[in-house]
This record gives C-alpha cells, structure tokens and sequence, in this order.
C-alpha cells in the first residue's frame, strides 16, 4: 500500500501538569476544545497530516504527563523528538519558571539538534495573567527559542505554532539530506511508530 504521505516528524508537548497541553493537542487535531478536564497518565498521542510546501507531513505528537510521578515513562520519548514544545500557563508563574528545568531535561535526554519552541498558553485569561508577553519573549531569545502564546480554548496561535515547528523541522532536515547527497531527488524521512493507537478521548488538566 502506498504511502499517503512524504514526511513523518515526531513532536513531543511537554511542561508542567495544569498548562493545557492536551488541550491544544485536541484543539489541532480534532478543532475543538474539551471542558472536562482530568491529568494525562503517562503518554499518549494523536496524529494531523498537514501540506507544507507541495509536501505531505504527517505529524505524530506525543502529550507528557507533567507530574513528577511519570517523569522517568516521558522522558524516554525524547529521544526520538524532531520538535519539542515547551509550553507554560501564562496565568501561572510556576510553570512559566519551570520551563528553564524543562529545557535542562531536552539537553539531558533529547537529540542535541531538536527543534524548540516555547508557548505560553491560555493567552484568552487576562485578568489572571502573572506572565508577561514580554517575559516569554525575554526567556526564548536567552534560549534562542521561537516564541508563541497561545489559547487553546479561543482558538488563538495554535495551529501556526504546529505549523511553525514543522516547517523548522522540515528546512533542517532537507539541508542535511541535501548536503549528505546532493543528487538524490525524493527523500522520505520516518520516526519510530509505535505500536499502540491514539486514545479516542482527549482531555486537559488543570491544577
């Protein structure tokens, strides 16, 4: 059976428990935004094949349990990561200074050349803000990180910042392939697929 697609990348969504990490994984998979809201147990996963430039990415992503408890099951996916988001909860000032142990975990654990990217989410919540645009920013040019907020209930970023990362992903890797060999024409790139399917239902979590 032919292939439905030219490229398979490998995302992982990390950062603390609470942040809405399953909740903007939903919002680009399936459009929508879930009000039930319980913790993710361990690791799971959902697929969206997207078009970038006349090609066909399918992007496998991987939603982490933030709670310490399942910190050794997660960290073992970040080998495989092509792009790695980090995501805080703007209205959550803990979360948005763990963000600097999470990117201690990918230089422990990930590929030294996976591509980042910082969200700060639930951009929708002003009057709880206690994270400043500004501080996102700030902490993505230390890192030399690209920086989005982002809303998964408004609907706000999500699906440019999905788009943004597998474009990076995309540019890196046809240079490589590029100058490892020059001459070859179409170049299929796969990540590990596992075995198990995605669960049917999504849900966010909150502290």
């Amino acid at each position: 059976m032919a292939k439905t697609y030219d490229y398979l990348f490998k995302l992982l969504l990390i950062g603390d428990s609470g942040v809405g990490k399953t909740c903007i994984l939903f919002r680009f998979s399936e459009d929508a935004f879930n009000t039930t809201f319980i913790s993710t147990i361990g690791i799971d996963f959902k697929i969206r094949t997207i078009e970038l430039d006349g090609k066909k990415i399918k992007l496998q992503i991987w939603d982490t349990a933030g709670q310490e408890r399942f910190r050794t099951i997660t960290t073992a996916y970040y080998r495989g990561a092509m792009g790695i988001m980090l995501v805080y909860d703007v209205t959550n000032d803990k979360s948005f200074e763990n963000i600097k142990n999470w990117i201690r975990n990918i230089e422990e654990h990930a590929s030294s050349d996976v591509e980042k990217m910082i969200l700060g989410n639930k951009c929708d919540v002003h009057d709880r803000r206690q994270v400043s645009r500004e501080r996102g920013e700030q902490l993505a040019i230390e890192y030399g990180i690209k920086f989005m907020e982002t809303s998964a209930k408004a609907s706000v970023n999500v699906e440019e910042a999905f788009f943004a990362l597998a474009k990076d992903i995309k540019t890196k890797m046809e240079k490589k392939l590029e100058a490892s060999n020059p001459t070859r024409g179409s170049h299929h790139l796969r990540a590990n697929e596992p075995t198990r399917k995605p669960s049917k239902v999504w849900f966010c979590s909150i502290l």
